[in-house]
């Protein structure tokens, strides 16, 4: 079973007046995770599809969406999936993936039957875009991970990024997708923030405490807004946005990409006492 939704496009100008509301059900996602479904929510910022399955008693096939106007839900797009749970298994064209937690699996444009299967309680973060040429399946393991150290402790964000889904990893058209996780007692992340008008971002957070709560920043510099999320909760970050957070407690979250570039470092720098 598939459940979906669809979301337009808002301009900065608009988003001045959003209150709290109307900022959750124009950029929250809170529901990603439904038992024995999958669940998408489809973005005109860049296109991007956001999703979540959890097959619990049934194996979960990827159906194609009535937005897409396609046969396969691939035939015109590229997809990547993370787990956040217990060890599972994706089958794609009938040859078997097993993702631990914390590992990533890149899908190709043309594939044509994607299976998220029951058993190990997995939950799979997933991530779409537009691909206008196929490239190969390929899973990436912690062990293939590009990883770099950032933050300090004086400055309450200590973090190690995971580099999954990138170009100097595996070959996509336009999606990227890592895993950044938040060092015990520190709890700011993306911190100096920044913007990057050529693509779109999505923060999916997770590994958060029962009970607490992180406030994701959104918004031009001049004009931030912020929005509180709980575990396993996403939000979409349009190219004119920051996208940084702060927690109650430490915490995990899944950045993921598309637009027209490649470029990782390729981001407008924002000082924190530029911020307004």
């Amino acid at each position: 079973m598939t459940k979906h939704e669809f979301r337009y496009a808002s301009h900065p100008d608009d988003a001045l007046q959003y209150g709290t509301d109307k900022l959750r059900d124009l950029f929250l996602i809170e529901h990603l995770f439904i038992e024995n479904q999958i669940s998408f929510t489809y973005s005109m910022y860049d296109r991007m599809i956001v999703g979540g399955a959890k097959p619990v008693k049934l194996d979960l096939k990827l159906e194609t969406l009535p937005y897409l106007k396609s046969e396969n839900f691939l035939d015109r797009r590229e997809m990547g999936v993370i787990n956040v749970g217990g060890k599972g298994k994706v089958k794609v064209d009938g040859i078997l993936y097993e993702l631990d937690k914390k590992e990533a699996l890149y899908i190709g444009k043309d594939k044509k039957e994607v299976i998220f299967m029951a058993g190990g309680n997995p939950l799979f973060y997933i991530n779409s875009t537009p691909a206008h040429k196929a490239y190969p399946t390929k899973k990436i393991g912690k062990e293939d991970a590009e990883i770099i150290q950032l933050g300090d402790i004086k400055h309450a964000n200590r973090r190690i990024l995971n580099k999954l889904i990138v170009n100097s990893i595996v070959d996509t058209c336009q999606l990227q997708m890592g895993l950044t996780e938040l060092l015990e007692g520190n709890v700011w992340n993306t911190m100096p923030p920044h913007t990057h008008e050529r693509r779109m971002e999505v923060y999916f957070y997770f590994d958060l405490e029962e009970g607490q709560t992180v406030s994701h920043f959104m918004g031009q510099p001049q004009n931030t807004r912020h929005i509180f999320i709980h575990n396993n909760q996403a939000v979409l970050s349009p190219e004119w946005s920051i996208h940084a957070g702060a927690g109650t407690s430490n915490y995990s979250f899944i950045w993921g990409m598309g637009g027209e570039n490649l470029d990782y470092g390729d981001m407008d720098l924002v000082t924190p006492n530029q911020l307004k």
